[in-house]
């Protein structure tokens, strides 16, 4: 694999053609290499034309983006030549510690070799250019692959030699299933398990390297693997350990080799380039003693604290330690003295000069530490009791301490905590791991890969393997598999590594109290947005011992939190944690908590009686004058969020809108109905400020759903009338005439008058969509007269805003203007903002037709302060395009451009039908004004669209208006002719007079 490193920073080399030129280079340095040498490396025996100019480029380019380029690569005659000699080359390191190693051995200094032998091994990382380099460099690659392979099988000799066994076992597991037909690996495989203890798993390795190489090479086993065998099955003792001398510590300190025991770097180490400039420039610059990195498990805390210490290993030369301390493990962990004694036989201390005892094991390790400059990477702790003890002594040595839990109370420390990766850096470990060209192959699959990952490094590396095992798999086909939630887990599991497993044993570190938490608080509607009142509810807490709860979740990184007071679940843990909940509902469980489908019914319905009296107390701030409900009696009686006033009840709706949705189809699911139906209620409101209709008429026809299923007539009644209205605006109009009429039948025989008014009055805005003005006019008077008998204000100031548009539609601006004064009247008392602003445009559009251009202005000014990001895009996209349009008149043509263009951003994020056909009629019939037919004819034909779609007659006659205008002006006579035709048929069917046909 080429790096190139500045320091901290890596450096980008180019493309393929750089990275093969330079590592040619490297691999021969003080060779001059020709140009037809270097295109034949390039490009095999296939360079293009300009395969020569290419290499000289990419030699330029390498010169420039190297810091010491020129120094780095020498023209020589017709060639190049890397002087290497100045720069800190790994492979040259690497075969002069090997060169080492051979020395020492012949000299019988068995440690010195197996120190040297680590060295050089921890700089491997991988093939060179990943085994995609071509046929030049990969001959020369795999001669180092030969190379330290061998160097692999004698450090693996030595370790027997020095009574390793059991350790070894899974390091050679991991290289014999990586090079299969390497006998001596399979030899020392068979030799670790039986000094372990383990002679039929030992005699079973025998079988399979047997079978191995029948199948591949039709070959026996090599005789010493058939001698080894026949030993294992007569227990012959010359297997045993063989006895070590060890030397005294004076003579180890002397040696001239660090002691390294650092697992292997991984290759493909990449992102995380903050966190290790952090870590870096505290070790190096502010003389740092312990850094301890945390993070939720699988998210690559080792790594990280593995490559750091690489980085940092030459600033401590007398040893670089490690020690899983198996915290999280289903075995115990180590203790602080049993840690000890590791360290100190790591360091070479002979057992007969370790004490005893725990805390003599401890003394001595601190005194020997005191002596000498280490560096010291403790895994896997469980707390900071388990570390404190083994600190070095002196500000010599170093401490690296990776944990899932933030060790808060280890004084000193600097802390690090990681979170997931970002979506670039997962990328980039996809490249890395998978390879350039597949990534680039499939972009949006590879996206879609990370996110499903939840951007967590052990799920990324893991649906890599599958990948890698599975060649014909495209990673579309990975992505759909991983698309089915329940199964994700499953899918993210690849050889003994598991995104699960990893999470069960941080699970298992919880309470019973905290193990309960985490599977309810899964349940819970808000993913990423959970609030401690919300939580107290589900979880039957008080707020400050749910808060406690959370936090506790929070150190031991299963559950984030990304602003205050809020929390959130990681993907696959809260994927995780359901699979728990669904698990602990089996009769044979633990018994642990609150579990059980009734325990999960009895928290989700406290959950929603939550919401439902929250949004309650929101609604009616947020929207004064709304009919009230008196919700169902509940014994738990939660605590509600402290809203005071309109502005606060908005953010809260705003911030919860999405759990608040959740929570419907959520209560739905679990047979809830009577919630379903009361939160639906308030739900939809904040949806339809929003302009979020989909979501609006999803949400209803749950309600509905499970207002039948719970055959409680006034809250169908209530959740049909909210289903009528998301028809409406999503240009539904048959379906919402049907919903509207049977939600007035149930009105009418419940004598529910205020559901009369109000369903009488959604009717008459539906037929008047649909053109027939006669019929919605006398529903819209019944309604209104209705409503204000009851002073119902806010529902009496909507149907005169359905008046009013009404009556404009039909060319009756005076009668238009009147109802939507008395609606900014009543929405002004009311404090109702949004509503306000249609009333405001409806008066600003009568004004306009009765060419009363200075009213409309005023009207528009008003409509203009009122707008912010809070109102639905579609209204304010209706206020800037009559703005425009108003500003046109006057003729001024700054202010026309600038509100021309706003309205168009607006309009495309519209998803309000009627509104977008208006808005697009408006713009159309403006482009035409400014001497634009062609732009005109684009904005009347899609307004012709969206209005013919759903039946929207008044819309698609000025549609079919603007079209034969649009037409005239580009010189298209016969089709112009046509649309005119048309639009006077559907004029004279809804009675609309010639003067007030109009475009828009």
């Amino acid at each position: 694999m080429l790096e190139c490193w500045a320091g901290t920073t890596r450096i980008r080399l180019g493309g393929p053609v750089h990275e093969r030129v330079l590592v040619s280079l490297l691999l021969e340095p003080g060779q001059v290499l020709s140009i037809p040498r270097l295109v034949e490396a390039v490009w095999d025996d296939s360079p293009p034309a300009t395969a020569g100019h290419q290499v000289r480029k990419a030699v330029a380019k390498l010169r420039q983006v190297i810091p010491g380029g020129a120094r780095l690569i020498t023209t020589e005659g017709s060639g190049y030549r890397a002087v290497t000699g100045w720069v800190d080359l790994d492979l040259d390191r690497f075969l002069t510690l090997l060169g080492q190693a051979r020395e020492t051995a012949a000299a019988g200094a068995t440690a010195d070799t197996e120190a040297l032998l680590r060295q050089a091994l921890a700089l491997w990382r991988g093939p060179v250019l990943s085994g995609d380099g071509g046929r030049l460099i990969d001959a020369a690659s795999a001669a180092l692959e030969e190379r330290r392979l061998a160097a692999v099988e004698q450090l693996m000799d030595l370790r027997l030699g020095n009574g390793e066994a059991s350790e070894l076992v899974g390091d050679l597991l991991e290289l014999v299933a990586a090079h299969p037909l390497r006998e001596t690996l399979h030899f020392q495989l068979m030799l670790a398990l039986f000094r372990s203890g383990r002679q039929a798993d030992a005699l079973e390795a025998y079988r399979t390297v047997r079978r191995l190489l029948a199948d591949e090479l039709g070959i026996d086993p090599d005789v010493r693997l058939t001698e080894l065998r026949d030993a294992i099955l007569r227990n012959d003792p010359s297997l045993s350990v063989p006895q070590q001398v060890q030397a005294p510590v004076e003579l180890v300190s002397e040696s001239g080799a660090s002691t390294c025991t650092l697992p292997y770097d991984l290759r493909d180490f990449t992102g995380r380039e903050r966190e290790m400039y952090d870590l870096l420039g505290y070790a190096r610059e502010a003389g740092g003693r312990i850094v301890a990195i945390d993070g939720m498990g699988g998210i690559g805390k080792t790594s990280l604290a593995v490559h750091a210490a690489y980085l940092l290993a030459e600033q401590y030369p007398d040893g670089q330690l490690y020690v899983d301390l198996g915290s999280f493990t289903q075995q115990p962990p180590m203790s602080v003295d049993s840690v000890a004694e590791t360290l100190l036989r790591q360091l070479g201390v002979a057992g007969d000069r370790i004490p005893g005892d725990a805390h003599g094991k401890i003394a001595e390790w601190r005194a020997i530490a005191a002596q000498r400059r280490l560096l010291l990477l403790l895994d896997s702790a469980g707390s900071a009791a388990q570390v404190r003890p083994l600190l070095p002594p002196g500000a010599n040595s170093m401490m690296l301490v990776t944990s899932r839990v933030r060790l808060v109370d280890l004084d000193g420390a600097h802390w690090i905590s990681l979170g997931t990766m970002s979506s670039s850096a997962s990328l980039a470990m996809l490249a890395d791991t998978l390879g350039e060209k597949r990534v680039d192959a499939e972009p949006e699959a590879a996206a879609a890969l990370a996110e499903l990952c939840g951007h967590l490094p052990l799920a990324l590396r893991i649906a890599a393997a599958r990948l890698h095992n599975r060649p014909r798999w495209t990673i579309a086909y990975l992505v759909e598999r991983l698309g089915n939630e329940s199964r994700r887990l499953d899918e993210l599991r690849s050889g003994e590594r598991s995104v699960e497993l990893t999470l069960k044993l941080s699970y298992l570190g919880l309470t019973p109290k905290h193990r309960a938490a985490l599977r309810l608080l899964a349940l819970h509607p808000g993913h990423n947005n959970i609030e401690a009142r919300s939580a107290a509810a589900l979880l039957g807490t008080g707020v400050e011992e749910s808060e406690e709860i959370m936090e506790h979740l929070l150190d031991v990184h299963l559950i984030q939190q990304h602003e205050l007071s809020y929390y959130a679940f990681h993907d696959l843990v809260r994927s995780f944690a359901r699979r728990l909940g669904r698990q602990q509902a089996d009769p044979e469980d633990d018994g642990e908590g609150d579990h059980g489908r009734l325990g999960d019914e009895a928290a989700v319905s406290r959950l929603l009686g939550y919401y439902v009296l929250a949004t309650n107390l929101a609604c009616d701030l947020a929207f004064p004058g709304r009919v009230a409900l008196e919700p169902e009696l509940q014994d738990y009686r939660p605590s509600l969020p402290p809203l005071r006033d309109a502005d606060q009840a908005r953010k809260w709706l705003a911030r919860e809108q999405d759990a608040l949705r959740n929570a419907v189809v959520l209560a739905y699911r679990m047979d809830l109905h009577r919630h379903t139906a009361e939160l639906a209620r308030n739900a939809v409101f904040q949806l339809d400020a929003k302009g979020r209709f989909e979501e609006y008429r999803e949400i209803a026809g749950i309600a509905v759903a499970a207002s039948r299923r719970l055959g409680h007539d006034a809250l169908l009644r209530v959740s049909l009338s909210n289903l009528a209205i998301a028809d409406w605006k999503l240009g539904r109009f048959y379906d919402g005439i049907t919903a509207a009429t049977e939600g007035l039948e149930l009105a009418v025989r419940l004598g529910d008058r205020r559901g009369e008014a109000k369903d009488t009055g959604v009717l008459g805005a539906l037929l008047g969509a649909l053109g027939r003005f006669d019929e919605a006019l006398a529903r819209l008077r019944h309604s209104i007269s209705l409503k204000r008998e009851l002073g119902a204000s806010r529902t009496e100031a909507e149907s005169l805003t359905n008046l009013s548009t009404l009556y404009e539609q039909w060319g009756h601006f005076e009668e238009a203007a009147a109802a939507a004064r008395r609606a900014l009247e009543l929405n002004r008392e009311l404090g109702a903002r949004d509503n306000e602003l249609v009333s405001l445009a409806d008066l600003a559009t009568a004004h306009l037709g009765l060419n009363q251009d200075e009213e409309a202005q005023r009207y528009l000014d008003q409509a203009l302060e009122l707008l912010d990001d809070a109102s639905p895009a579609a209204d304010r996209a209706l206020v800037l395009a009559l703005s425009a349009k108003a500003a046109h008149r006057r003729g001024d043509r700054d202010r026309f451009t600038a509100l021309f263009a706003r309205a168009v951003t607006l309009g495309r994020t519209s998803r309000t039908p009627i509104r977008q056909a208006r808005v697009e009629n408006i713009l159309g019939s403006l482009e035409l004004d400014d001497g634009r037919g062609e732009a005109a004819l684009q904005w009347h034909t899609n307004a012709h669209r969206i209005a013919s779609e759903t039946n929207y007659q008044v819309e698609k006659a000025r549609a079919l208006q603007g079209l034969a205008q649009a037409c005239e002006a580009v010189g298209d006579v016969s089709a112009a002719a046509e649309r005119r035709r048309q639009a006077d048929e559907l004029f004279d069917e809804l009675g609309i007079g010639v003067p007030f046909r109009r475009s828009s």
